[in-house]
């Protein structure tokens, strides 16, 4: 089986947020299998073109047509022997190199260059894939492009479309589908929503799959108060919708390897490893070194849809309790002033780390108690994942990936993960915020089976890659 895996922006090459991730870990994960061929599709964006460790080969240079314009695509693969999965970089300098990878004002532009240029890539490598799998906007215009000008040479394709977050959706005007995708009029119809036309919508409709990054937001984002505008297409093309949750690296995430923490620990020893990584991170943050302290940490963009609007809410009652809290990241500059004020409050008991730091990002993963995500969505979420792989307990709002991965522990049966609550509410928060800290308080034995429990968990992409390529063997045989 081969496929092709389209999307904006795959670590190690360049990441911006968790869409990265997937695209690293994901098309590995497929590449595995012994049947398939996976050939993976990204922009050459000028910070992997000047990156003297990733190799690269010009295979292809050609001009392709967009609407009335003539552009250049240069076809660069990456150069490695490490991997089964073949790796693409679509060239375009006007395009691509750029001081950042999204914002910009011709943003769909670029990305209806980058859509193309790998049907028409395809088309002149002469590979014919058995499924291309879209992710979010960036992508979404392949399914159209492909019906519209590549059904000879690749029409046997079958398109899957992934929705990694709703709130982006790709937004242009409508003479956008004559002047730059040279589409006739009778498309207009699936990209018109309101006043403008929408990438996301387009894909919704011609895909043969569409799917998301949990069962939950499946569920969720065919409702308005979670579609963003386009809960009601979603609801349309309900019979084509699955939820397959996102997984994690389990070596790139792993306490006994990773080379931030003052001691590394595993599932089956651990309560050494992390205690001195607790006191480590107190220590590098001036926190009081306390053991019998509960810290628990926050590694999140500081937005209202991440619950900061509900956290700062409660944070005044919360500085009366005898716990201490570790916040790392950037985000509206409301939260970053009230963090800011409470760890000046009481820097006993609140450190606000407003910046981006992977190193101290693993320090408070493994040297937390508990890990908070009061996100008011989350389409899955990998915090809490990396939290449990380090053996710390997550508290969540039940919404998205975040009801599907953390399983409420149970103590009188000892299983489950995490602590959670329904209710988007600052009495829903404190609630299961005491409900955790009581067991840390009382009952170690069992603190200790549900810190197991979390780094036990198999939270890698072992079966979520199962489940796509059940779904593209279904697509293939025309099942689905």
């Amino acid at each position: 089986m081969k496929i092709v895996f389209a999307a904006s922006e795959a670590a190690p090459f360049i990441k911006t947020g968790g869409l990265g991730d997937v695209a690293q870990a994901l098309p590995l994960a497929l590449s595995r299998f012994p049947h398939t061929e996976v050939l993976l599709f990204l922009p050459y964006y000028g910070k992997i073109k000047e990156d003297p460790s990733i190799k690269t080969e010009r295979i292809a240079a050609f001009d392709m047509s967009l609407s009335w314009r003539t552009e250049y695509v240069g076809l660069y693969r990456l150069v490695s022997r490490k991997r089964k999965e073949r790796v693409f970089f679509i060239d375009n300098e006007a395009y691509f190199k750029r001081d950042q990878i999204y914002g910009e004002p011709d943003d769909g532009e670029r990305f209806a260059f980058f859509s193309k240029a790998i049907l028409e890539s395809l088309t002149r490598l002469r590979e014919k894939p058995d499924v291309i799998h879209c992710n979010d906007w960036q992508t979404a215009l392949i399914p159209v492009l492909l019906h519209a000008f590549y059904q000879e040479e690749l029409g046997d394709a079958k398109t899957v479309f992934t929705i990694h977050n709703i709130e982006y959706q790709g937004w242009v005007h409508p003479y956008f589908l004559g002047d730059v995708l040279g589409l006739s009029d009778k498309y207009n119809n699936s990209f018109q929503l309101g006043d403008g036309h929408n990438f996301m919508k387009n894909a919704i409709l011609n895909c043969d799959a569409l799917t998301t990054v949990s069962r939950t937001y499946a569920r969720q984002i065919c409702d308005p108060a979670f579609g963003s505008g386009l809960d009601r297409v979603i609801s349309d093309h309900a019979f084509k919708l699955s939820g397959i949750v996102n997984g994690i690296d389990p070596l790139e995430n792993d306490p006994a390897r990773d080379p931030y923490l003052a001691a590394s620990y595993s599932a089956r020893d651990f309560e050494a490893g992390k205690a001195a990584d607790k006191a480590a991170l107190q220590k590098e943050l001036a926190l009081p070194v306390r053991r019998d302290v509960p810290v628990i940490g926050m590694v999140s963009r500081l937005v209202s849809h991440k619950g900061f609007d509900l956290f700062c809410d409660a944070l005044g009652e919360l500085m009366n309790w005898d716990v201490q809290f570790v916040i790392l990241g950037t985000g509206e500059a409301g939260f970053e002033n009230a963090l800011r004020q409470a760890a000046s409050v009481r820097p006993d008991r609140v450190s606000a780390q407003i910046r981006f730091s992977k190193e101290l990002a693993s320090r408070v993963y493994a040297g937390c108690d508990l890990f908070l995500m009061p996100s008011r969505s989350e389409p899955c979420g990998l915090s809490q994942l990396i939290a449990m792989r380090y053996g710390t307990i997550p508290v969540v709002h039940e919404t998205g990936g975040l009801k599907d991965t953390v399983l409420p522990f149970r103590a009188d049966t000892g299983e489950g993960y995490g602590f959670t609550f329904r209710d988007f509410s600052r009495e829903g928060l404190l609630d299961a915020l005491r409900r955790a800290l009581t067991l840390f308080g009382t009952d170690k034995a069992l603190w200790k089976r549900a810190v197991k429990n979390c780094m036990t968990a198999d939270l890698s992409w072992k079966e979520p890659a199962n489940e796509y390529l059940s779904l593209y063997e279904r697509l293939i045989h025309n099942s689905l």
